[in-house]
């Protein structure tokens, strides 16, 4: 009786096994078959658009044929660089602050309890905030408007992502170091964070991924602009409002370069991506 009981429970895992495999197969099948279906019309009608032009010559009026994205690419490349030169330094210190600072303190939990709101929150409200603070009473659109709600977008990715590496650093580590005298600052910046440096910098690049494609902040801050400009004090073009106004215009070269912006962003992205686990994987093997 007991060997035909432990039989049928045996028999049940084993299908209950097989049920779970194959539902989770089926799920990763389906994801990737949807991931490779955007990535092959993306590569198929971004490879067509590209040219010596895109990169050489402003936005086209309607209407008239040729142009780029020069002055597009400029803006984005300003806008995107100017926050993450502002998120990365306050956002790795703000996870550090959180891990090794204040971990049972008040200001923590209230920190903590902020960065989810703001992870959570839809961009266009925060580019709505951006608005009501910058653009409303400093009288004008302009690339430091854009920057700054770009900036508010990537810090809670890179403080919340610093916080949970920083947790999985072993605390025998931390204890090692402050047996042979170092001090708080130091085991944090040269122990835990030297430990934790691949985490972080993949924190990095999910803000610089999550920020380069936002549109809904920069219609509200930078709004755009079809000439060339380089003072980020003014109205200024980007890659992601100009795909969104050109994806949806009636003028083929407007499809046209709207493809091709969104290919670039996704080569920089990955670009991004390879060069840092080329460059950490040959650190950590010297």
């Amino acid at each position: 009786m007991a060997m035909n009981m432990n039989h049928a429970l045996y028999r049940r895992r084993r299908l209950a096994n097989a049920w779970g495999m194959v539902t989770s197969m089926l799920a990763m099948a389906l994801g990737l078959t949807v991931l490779l279906w955007i990535l092959v019309v993306l590569f198929t009608n971004g490879f067509a658009a590209l040219d010596w032009d895109i990169l050489t010559k402003d936005t086209p009026a309607p209407g008239t044929e040729g142009g780029g994205l020069r002055n597009a690419i400029v803006g984005s490349l300003m806008m995107v660089g100017l926050s993450v030169l502002v998120a990365t330094p306050v956002g790795i210190l703000a996870g550090i602050y959180l891990t090794e600072y204040g971990d049972q303190s008040k200001t923590a939990e209230l920190t903590r309890f902020v960065t989810d709101i703001m992870l959570s929150a839809p961009s266009i409200v925060i580019g709505l905030f951006v608005y009501a603070i910058a653009v409303a009473t400093l009288g004008g659109f302009s690339g430091y408007a854009g920057s700054l709600a770009l900036t508010l977008i990537a810090v809670p990715v890179v403080m919340r992502t610093t916080e949970n590496m920083l947790r999985l650093v072993p605390g025998s580590l931390r204890e090692a170091a402050f047996a042979l005298g170092a001090p708080r600052w130091k085991v944090s910046l040269s122990v835990t964070l030297r430990a934790a440096k691949s985490g972080v910098i993949t924190g990095v690049l999910l803000a610089i991924a999550r920020i380069s494609g936002e549109t809904a902040p920069l219609l509200f801050t930078a709004l755009s602009n079809q000439f060339y400009n380089d003072d980020m004090s003014k109205p200024m073009a980007n890659l992601p409002v100009v795909i969104f106004q050109f994806a949806m215009s009636p003028y083929d070269n407007w499809i046209r370069l709207a493809w091709g912006g969104a290919l670039l962003i996704t080569l920089t992205v990955l670009v991004l991506n390879i060069l840092a686990r080329v460059f950490f994987r040959d650190k950590q093997s010297a």
